[in-house]
């Protein structure tokens, strides 16, 4: 799609529509600026001199646009090959899906390079106007599969930390795919999770919850050294979910990234 166009006329007007007429738009659209090239000047005696008005026209890139020109322009810059983004806007949220063959560049280990990417685009994306656009990008479901892994991640390891009472450390992820680990846990009775470590380093701890019935019940009358005895007593089930616990406040309901100010 152009963005822009130089129209010629014998006055600025004629010129303005000229460019308009070429790039598809009207000429009182608010999307588009206008710059005079060049003034229309009359011929001398009517004979000499003399020359047409040149008026350029710009349409104006909006939040979306930038963001998906930004991806755009780092995909040719990775040399990748048959690889389509399209874009859409709803509720102040840009969606870029990726697709492609080499889409696993894009993604890269875990998630990084694409969570890099989204970080970028919306940077991009926010130095357009002053209202804030947040940005998701995704490719071949990726965000979708990497939830559910987190999800039934979260799950097992609070159900283990119930029964056994010993936790578990996970590896660094950013606030939106902690806070989806914390929203699994809250749902086992038994378990709670917590943040620990500073910046890229930052992870979930997965452990018992002391102020748990199920905790409680679980440590009562000590530990048992002999093995048959302890056999001989019924296999403890599962803690039943409790939708009704309330996930950390980890990464808000703002997606992978919250606001940045890019002042």
């Amino acid at each position: 799609m152009l963005r822009e166009a130089i129209g010629t006329g014998a006055t600025v007007e004629e010129a303005k529509e000229a460019a308009c007429k070429e790039l598809g738009v009207e000429t009182y659209d608010d999307s588009i600026e206008f710059e005079i090239l060049e003034m229309q000047s009359k011929k001398v005696l009517g004979l000499f001199g003399g020359r047409p008005a040149r008026v350029k026209v710009t349409i104006k890139k909006n939040a979306m646009q930038a963001a998906e020109d930004y991806i755009k322009n780092i995909i040719s810059n990775m040399e990748l090959s048959d690889i389509t983004v399209t874009s859409k806007e709803e509720d102040n949220v840009i969606t870029i899906d990726i697709e492609g063959e080499d889409v696993g560049f894009i993604i890269g280990r875990r998630g990084e390079t694409l969570d890099a990417l989204q970080y970028l685009a919306c940077l991009a994306a926010n130095r357009i106007d002053n209202s804030y656009k947040r940005v998701v990008i995704n490719t071949g479901d990726y965000r979708e599969k990497r939830e559910k892994t987190l999800e039934s991640l979260g799950r097992r390891l609070a159900i283990k930390a119930a029964k056994t009472g010993r936790k578990s450390s996970l590896e660094p992820m950013n606030p939106y795919e902690r806070r989806i680990i914390h929203t699994a846990v809250q749902k086992v009775n038994g378990a709670t999770s917590w943040s620990e470590g500073e910046n890229m380093n930052r992870h979930v701890v997965i452990g018992p919850d002391g102020k748990s019935k199920e905790y409680n019940n679980r440590g009562r009358g000590g530990r048992r050294s002999n093995y048959n005895r302890r056999s001989s007593r019924p296999r403890q089930s599962a803690p039943a979910p409790n939708p009704d616990r309330k996930p950390l406040n980890e990464g808000g309901e703002v997606g992978l990234y919250g606001r940045i100010d890019t002042k």
